[in-house]
């Protein structure tokens, strides 16, 4: 690695993790004074809140929004390069744009690594504590209740609960029906169930067993029933905040399986999936931008270097979300959702580049 390469890689990352301490540093604080009634009010320890919540939302977080950092730190040191001359006189001797370049997307390559080692693996784990942590001590409890789940489990076994509480694993009106083709060949109810831990099997009461074969039909009733099912207490309440505690291979095989069951919120978990790489990817392009538009001298300098910068980076956090949007609550394909974000400011990225100064 040459003298500019080092100097350039060194201030990249030095002025990127500064950065990133500082809006970390910003967010612990507004946390804190959101949420310190429910730490006081519920108990939690001061171990817990370190280790279990704060230690976890920085790597979270960090992770989250490191492309943007990145963007943000590339504006700030290239634009002070800029105001001192580095960058005219590093082109002026020889050194073409495009070679000027490899610094950066180096640095770039070992953080969007970074970032993706962390997304796709790591970051799972460390969310089953923060999680725990926020269901126990901040979030509402009611939303431990589900109303009305239907929901296939497996190919041709539909079951249906009117309502189902999470903490206690039971549920009211339940039904399993298994069909083939079009046909209804057996009916399950009861009014009454729950998932006994120990047996892994769930207790039904006062259960109706209607089997259907051509015009015979056959009825049994059980005061009680144990009876093992293709279903987990996991599956009745399936909030999509789970598909952030599942490491990518594990997520995949949970995609697959709700696939087969006819789950209505197998978009949710695809956008997952998806935004680990996309997200991670985008530190290429917000870097390429953030060079081209700095290292223009202009009148405004160095505060209107950062202004445009934080602009594009709301819009491309807007456009995320609008697109992410259409894919949740309309017909648009998760991974096109994710992706078209990157591939519009990818274009913007290389329109820049082209009039960047040479």
């Amino acid at each position: 690695m040459k003298i500019l390469d080092r100097y350039i890689v060194g201030k990249f990352l030095a002025t990127f993790f500064l950065t990133i301490a500082l809006i970390l540093m910003i967010a612990v604080v507004f946390d804190i004074s959101e949420k310190l009634e429910n730490f006081v009010s519920k108990g939690a320890s001061l171990r817990e809140i370190l280790l279990q919540h704060y230690a976890n939302f920085l790597v979270y977080y960090g992770n989250l929004f490191s492309s943007m950092i990145v963007f943000i730190a590339t504006i700030f040191f290239t634009s002070r390069m800029t105001a001192r001359s580095e960058i005219v006189a590093i082109l002026t001797g020889g050194v073409s744009f495009n070679r000027l370049l490899w610094p950066y997307f180096m640095a770039s390559t070992l953080i969007m690594t970074l970032s993706m080692l962390l997304g796709h693996f790591v970051i799972p784990k460390t969310n089953v504590q923060r999680l725990a942590f926020e269901w126990k001590y901040i979030l509402n409890k009611n939303v431990d209740r589900f109303q009305n789940i239907h929901k296939q489990i497996l190919p041709e076994h539909i079951i249906f609960l009117e309502s189902y509480n999470s903490e206690r694993q039971s549920g009211l009106y339940f039904s399993y029906e298994h069909f083939e083709g079009r046909e209804l060949k057996a009916r399950m109810q009861a009014d009454f169930i729950r998932y006994d831990s120990i047996q892994k099997r769930w207790r039904l009461d006062n259960a109706v067993i209607r089997t259907l074969d051509g015009e015979r039909e056959t009825l049994r009733t059980y005061k009680k029933l144990d009876t093992a099912l293709a279903l987990q207490p996991e599956d009745l309440s399936t909030l999509v905040y789970r598909a952030e505690m599942m490491t990518t291979p594990e997520l995949l095989r949970f995609i697959e399986l709700e696939k087969q069951r006819g789950s209505e919120t197998v978009d949710y978990f695809e956008l997952e999936r998806y935004k680990r790489t996309a997200w991670p990817i985008s530190t290429y392009i917000l870097v390429l931008i953030a060079l081209s538009l700095s290292s223009r001298k202009t009148r405004g300098g160095l505060g209107l270097n950062i202004a445009l910068g934080l602009g594009l980076c709301v819009s491309y956090i807007f456009f995320m979300q609008i697109s992410t949007t259409f894919a949740t609550k309309g017909d648009f394909p998760p991974l096109i959702a994710v992706w078209i974000p990157n591939f519009c400011f990818a274009l913007l990225a290389l329109y820049l580049y082209v009039r960047a100064p040479k």
